[in-house]
């Protein structure tokens, strides 16, 4: 597997002419025109740095080798800058968008319509499964601006999809409890939190875009790591279907009601 990923890596930097020093020819490398590109109609450093996970110091340099195509200035928060392009800046990305493109299309064209289809599906796949790889687990604060942002979408989804609503401040609290939140390209794509007294599991919940990634498995595992007893126990509700078939295909078995929580149809327990 491991020569596989290899040789895969080799025939994909080779295609692309990601050796080149100057990528597309552009006279600049492929590091300096991803990072042209990716600053768009214009971000803060922070965020690029999350979203290229790049090293701040090599992201400046990089920064700097563009020249009058971008422009910094102090952001809303002073301790993070601005970067944008300027009007030459934009038009070099016109430029790349349109190489990018014509490179694109040399890639399909000595193919047959059948092989195009294969290239472009398999390239949709392992895309999906690199970027799952991407995504990173980490215990925050529940208060935390990523935990709650977490939460409030996934109040609104509650909401949304059951018969009567989803009202947090009916539901169980959740305290004294270990909170994990996924960030995929720095941005919280999920969140989960394990009871740490009786390891009970609240507040699951994935990003509709990230769902398909794995991620949820991987969540309840990180918190499942976190437990200190040898059963683990969650509720969950009817209408949350991949909830329930995700917890079965885990291990977890439907119990009696062991709490009086209000939105919960079925609950379940796990031991370790």
């Amino acid at each position: 597997m491991i020569a596989q990923v290899r040789s895969f890596n080799r025939t994909v930097a080779e295609r692309i002419g990601a050796l080149q020093d100057s990528y597309l020819a552009t006279g600049r490398p492929l590091g300096a025109d991803r990072v042209l590109w990716e600053i768009g109609d214009g971000t803060d450093l922070r965020t690029l740095r999350n979203r290229l996970n790049l090293d701040s110091g090599y992201l400046s340099r990089l920064i700097a080798s563009l020249g009058d195509l971008v422009e910094t200035a102090p952001g809303a928060d002073k301790r993070v800058k601005t970067v944008a392009l300027t009007a030459a800046g934009r038009a070099e990305r016109r430029r790349l968008d349109e190489r990018s493109d014509a490179l694109a299309s040399d890639l399909l064209a000595p193919l047959s319509e059948r092989q195009r289809t294969q290239l472009t599906e398999a390239m949709a796949t392992v895309e999906r499964l690199l970027t799952a790889g991407l995504v990173e687990f980490a215990v925050v604060e529940q208060d935390s601006p990523d935990a709650q942002a977490c939460l409030r979408e996934y109040y609104a989804e509650l909401n949304a999809r059951f018969d009567a609503g989803f009202d947090p401040g009916k539901a169980l609290p959740v305290k004294d409890a270990v909170f994990v939140v996924a960030r995929l390209r720095g941005e919280p794509i999920a969140c989960g939190a394990i009871k740490l007294a009786d390891s009970y599991i609240k507040r699951m919940w994935v990003s509709p875009a990230a769902r398909g990634l794995g991620v949820g498995r991987r969540l309840l595992a990180e918190l499942e790591s976190h437990a200190r007893t040898p059963d683990v126990r969650l509720e969950t509700n009817r209408a949350l279907t991949e909830a329930i078939n995700l917890y079965r295909s885990a291990g977890y078995v439907e119990v009696e009601p062991f709490n009086d929580e209000p939105y919960a149809d079925h609950w379940f327990e796990k031991r370790r």
